[in-house]
């Protein structure tokens, strides 16, 4: 079974060496195992409660997204997207916002630091406290429910803001389910063999520090970066002590055990710290060079990197509109036309049968054909105008089904044009039984 990862990165600042050993490296070798669906996002809204600096957050944006692609993330085969190209997030944001106990919030560790500094400042409890950062746990709970993603890499930090998803997406699921699981429980993976770097100064290496590596500078900057790494004052010829050194830390996240080995037994043996930072260097550039030359490439095509982002944004929508529309049906949100057959004798009702629910967005009319349950079987393309939309929903219903199965999902098609798309499916039994289903929701009533 494939398993669903979802990771964001939040958008406030330049990646350096940490960044890239800590979260960027092991996220892109995960995601190519054939057995993860992942799921990469810019998580820009975020960086509205962090950073009111536009300039600084939009330079952001361009350089993340040139990050990942150019460390290897593979666009075809993950979902990368930005979240503020996602609108069902938001919607999605207030439908927890409603079923979110105020406690819960109270108790989140962001909100509980800003409260506690104030106190000990004297100042007013709330004092610069926003909505935003408040209601942090909330949109985060979303960006994972939404996708109903399985395991969601953090650290320590954030194991919090996993376990206020699955207690919101859990009550959610209770008000609103009628025994339906609507979202899928996310399972907190813990990245405890995940390195963690240390800086210039040998404190944990971060912005807030200034003693961080840059990840894409040039190689002079690299150079004269790994030259000011403090070192302890033992002349060359004397014995330097590996297990001590931050030096050879940052070495080891980089090397193979057979150059760890080697670069060990050279400072046990007197390897002065200057020709030590030479052999760190020449690693490190040689790990990154390559990946340099390609982001700075993107850097200089941002319109190429909106397409990517653009596109990817599609593929995810392709998954959340759908789902959006199963939430605000299963909150009472639905439209006026359906109408409850009610029998001429006795006032019973019917059982609902499948159905057509047509809506407008931004790029044209669409439709969506939902089943006796109110689950969605699929979700149209935009057509031009409502009539376009409403003669394709007659022929749907009057043709014989042209599907074809995509991979972990299938598409209806008319006069070889595709006009609709299932939601994608975890196995290709599900999807199977889904394009079953469909056939007898649009077989001709007896």
């Amino acid at each position: 079974m494939t398993t669903r990862i979802l990771t964001g990165i939040t958008t406030t600042g330049t990646p350096h060496l940490g960044n890239y050993a800590g979260a960027i490296r092991p996220a892109i070798v995960a995601s190519r195992d054939p057995q993860a669906d992942s799921f990469y996002f810019l998580a820009d809204y975020h960086a509205l409660i962090k950073c009111d600096d536009p300039a600084r957050i939009q330079r952001s944006r361009l350089e993340i997204a040139a990050t990942w692609l150019a460390c290897g993330l593979d666009a075809d085969k993950a979902t990368f997207y930005r979240q503020s190209d996602i609108p069902e997030i938001p919607e999605l944001t207030w439908l927890l916002t409603c079923v979110s106990a105020k406690g819960l919030l109270n108790r989140a560790h962001a909100y509980k630091a800003s409260v506690d500094k104030n106190v000990e400042a004297g100042e007013d409890p709330d004092a610069g406290v926003t909505m935003g950062l408040y209601s942090y746990p909330v949109l985060m709970a979303a960006d994972i429910l939404m996708f109903n993603a399985h395991k969601v890499p953090v650290g320590r930090d954030q194991i919090q803001h996993v376990e206020m998803a699955r207690d919101i997406g859990q009550r959610f699921n209770h008000l609103f389910g009628n025994g339906k699981e609507l979202f899928t429980l996310p399972e907190v993976v813990i990245e405890e063999d995940v390195a963690t770097l240390p800086g210039l100064d040998g404190r944990k290496m971060s912005k807030s520090y200034d003693n961080t590596i840059p990840l894409f500078g040039s190689a002079k900057q690299l150079k004269d970066a790994v030259a000011r790494i403090v070192t302890d004052s033992r002349a060359p010829g004397e014995p330097k002590d590996p297990d001590n050194s931050h030096l050879f830390t940052l070495y080891q996240a980089f090397s193979t055990h057979e150059q760890q080995a080697a670069f060990r037994a050279e400072l046990l043996g007197g390897l002065a710290w200057g020709e030590a930072k030479q052999r760190l260097f020449e690693l490190l550039d040689n790990e990154l060079g390559e990946a340099r030359e390609r982001y700075h490439a993107l850097i200089t095509r941002p319109a190429d990197l909106e397409d990517i982002l653009l596109a990817g944004a599609a593929k995810a929508r392709r998954i959340a509109t759908p789902f959006l529309g199963e939430l605000r049906e299963s909150v009472g949100l639905r439209s006026f036309r359906e109408q409850v057959q009610v029998a001429s004798e006795g006032k019973k009702k019917v059982a609902k049968a499948a159905r057509f629910v047509s809506f407008r967005e931004d790029d044209g009319f669409r439709f969506r054909l939902l089943d006796a349950a109110g689950e969605q079987l699929l979700l149209s393309i935009a057509f031009a105008d409502g009539k376009a939309a409403g003669q394709v929903t007659k022929r749907l219903q009057a043709d014989e089904l042209d599907l074809h199965a995509e991979l972990n999902a299938f598409s209806v098609r008319l006069d070889g044009e595709a006009v609709a798309y299932s939601p994608e499916f975890s196995t290709d039994a599900e999807r199977d039984a889904a394009m079953q289903r469909l056939r007898e929701a649009l077989a001709p009533q007896e």
